[in-house]
């Protein structure tokens, strides 16, 4: 796909004198912008903050893809999506999925249960930390029919990092109050439980910390053996710990296993 110079230029343009804009306007002229360069099917823009549910400051889904793309994943699935670690680390850049996820990623159950509903042949994201612990990641997604984004392409989306992490810092860093906005929704009751449900729901369950550690990197997709070189522990180990856990918990699948983490997340 060769560069539309007339819409990229007229995506400056309407930057070009604005001393500040609202998250929607800031997504329209960012997808105009990417769209001159590359070819994808969907845009979100979400902003990380800690462990909390992350916040879609814009996208371009239709109703029923809205849904799967974003109240569904704000619901939980978040927690075990790479580019959500990738956000907390965080680690700037532009980075396609395949490049951050484990090594079991694809064959995981949050893989076979949540992802593949998207849909998705690729997704690449800019991770743009703004400070104050916050990120904003801006995704491009391509549909199966689609096919993964070209070399070039991808070449091209990381010359462009440089100019979308300062428009994102321009234009997007003030929006602490919309994280704070969403905590005060939830009550102030539920506060402290909403913020740490990530780190809390395995205990609730009596596993210890090293048992609750492994489990969450093997529904993230890790192997044992990645999981063993994570920690600094032997495979075996590791496994001694899985079926453990499997035991106390009185399953005998990861499907299982997920199924558990996200009714104890939603109870949170």
């Amino acid at each position: 796909m060769s560069v539309d110079v007339e819409m990229l230029f007229d995506a400056f343009r309407q930057f070009v004198g604005k001393s500040s804009l609202v998250p929607r306007e800031f997504g329209h002229l960012f997808g105009q912008t990417m769209h001159a360069l590359v070819k994808f099917d969907y845009i979100v823009v979400f902003a990380y903050r800690s462990n909390e549910r992350p916040i879609d400051l814009y996208s371009t889904f239709d109703p029923a893809e809205h849904v799967i793309f974003v109240s569904l994943y704000q619901a939980g699935p978040y927690l075990l999506d790479p580019f959500y670690h990738t956000a907390r680390a965080p680690k700037p850049g532009v980075w396609r999925m395949r490049e951050l996820a484990p090594d079991r990623f694809f064959s995981s159950e949050y893989y076979r249960t949540y992802y593949v509903q998207t849909g998705l042949a690729e997704e690449i994201g800019f991770f743009v930390p703004v400070g104050n612990d916050i990120t904003i990641v801006l995704s491009l997604m391509r549909r199966g029919e689609t096919g993964p984004f070209p070399a070039q392409e991808f070449s091209l989306l990381r010359k462009a990092d440089p100019l979308v992490a300062t428009l994102v810092r321009q234009y997007c860093s003030d929006i602490g109050h919309l994280f704070d906005a969403a905590v005060a929704k939830q009550g102030r009751g539920r506060r402290k439980a909403k913020l740490n449900a990530a780190d809390t729901v395995w205990r609730d369950l009596n596993l210890t910390d090293r048992e609750a550690a492994i489990i969450e990197l093997v529904l993230q997709g890790h192997s044992s053996e990645s999981i063993g070189l994570r920690l600094s522990i032997a495979t075996g180990t590791v496994k001694v710990h899985r079926r453990n856990v499997y035991r106390k918990l009185g399953i005998s699948s990861q499907t299982q296993l997920l199924s558990i983490y996200l009714k104890q997340l939603n109870e949170h």
